[in-house]
């Protein structure tokens, strides 16, 4: 059981670093006076699951559920 925490730490690890370039890659949600005047209704704002900032949601989201989820394994004692 030792090999399997070390590895599952090694994999938390580096889960963290990934998941903390993810988040400070991602622009801000804030659009300021263009969602005014309509600019959030262009071609990438309508199609943001197809771009690379809709790439680093989705990498986000499933870094997080990873994050949580050995979080979870290695505080159990076994």
């Amino acid at each position: 059981m030792g090999v399997l925490r070390v590895i599952l730490t090694i994999i938390f690890v580096i889960d963290c670093i990934g998941l903390t370039a993810a988040v400070l890659l991602q622009e801000g949600k804030q659009q300021g006076l263009g969602t005014i005047a309509g600019a959030a209704d262009t071609y990438w704002g309508k199609n943001k699951g197809r771009s690379m900032e809709g790439g680093l949601v989705k990498a986000t989201t499933i870094m997080a559920v990873v994050f949580f989820v050995l979080a979870i394994i290695l505080n159990l004692n076994f």
